[in-house]
């Protein structure tokens, strides 16, 4: 790994992937901004990484489906001294669609979809102005498996990747490395928080977050948009890619499809 000179913005800095971005930038020479609820386990991680690696670390305690803190996290990328935003923080529900109300939605959505979204805009604005900078959206391999678990979790990632690919494009040639990562099965307190037992997982398809994350920084290395951990064959995610780009030119035409046409009256 090389040494970068920086300052990290972190959310969901306080376990799992964000923790562990924390540490593994930390030792790359980025200063940090470690963003989450906790402020007691974001305070004790700081100390750490102050002793172990020497780098600064600011704590902000913000709950990111507060308007208020999330305007606050908003600010402070607005500053302009940080060079990376990890776009970390997130959630899962118990259940699914029919099984929540009202406030477990909107809380989800706004943790996974509004947050990041607001972020990535205030990070995006400083970065073009200064002509550099990185944002690391964490998505996950379930935005290209919609059938396979709870499509508002799921959407909300898919979302994610959607976003990265279109500020990809737009933010690239402006100086702006922008990235996605989708994990697959990772172990971290995600699933405990959503009632869900990873350990009932088969072992040989969770990742553990150390091997994740290592991963992620070699795809960031490499320039990726999109950085696949778990996936062997990126064969198949360049074919997924040609086969969409494919269709792009027949999906907006004055004629529909001959399949819709009203056959003519006898």
């Amino acid at each position: 790994m090389g040494t970068h000179s920086g300052k990290a913005l972190i959310t969901g800095a306080s376990s799992g992937i964000g923790a562990t971005y924390a540490e593994k930038l930390a030792r790359r020479g980025y200063n940090l901004v470690l963003v989450a609820r906790d402020e007691a386990r974001l305070k004790a991680l700081a100390e750490r990484l102050v002793v172990d690696t020497g780098v600064s670390v600011e704590v902000l305690r913000a709950d990111l489906t507060a308007d208020a803190d999330l305007a606050n996290v908003e600010t402070r990328l607005a500053a302009g001294d940080v060079t990376m935003l990890v776009n970390n923080a997130g959630m899962a529900m118990t259940g699914g669609l029919l099984d929540n109300g009202p406030v477990e939605l909107t809380r989800l959505i706004a943790l996974n979809v509004t947050a990041p979204t607001r972020l990535a805009s205030a990070a995006g604005k400083s970065f073009v102005a200064k002509g550099t900078g990185a944002i690391i959206n964490i998505a996950s391999v379930l935005a290209l498996a919609p059938e396979m678990f709870d499509g508002v979790y799921s959407g909300t990632k898919a979302f994610l990747l959607n976003l990265s690919q279109s500020m990809a494009a737009t933010l690239g040639p402006k100086g702006v490395h922008v990235q996605a990562v989708l994990p697959g099965a990772t172990r971290t307190e995600i699933w405990e928080r959503s009632g869900t037992d990873i350990n009932a997982f088969p072992p040989e398809m969770v990742m553990f977050v150390d091997d994740l994350v290592d991963a992620a920084l070699v795809g960031f290395d490499k320039g990726e948009t999109v950085t696949i951990p778990p996936l062997a064959d990126v064969g198949q995610w360049y074919a997924l890619q040609a086969a969409r780009l494919a269709m792009a030119p027949g999906l907006s035409r004055r004629e529909v499809g001959d399949r819709y046409k009203v056959a003519a009256e006898a």
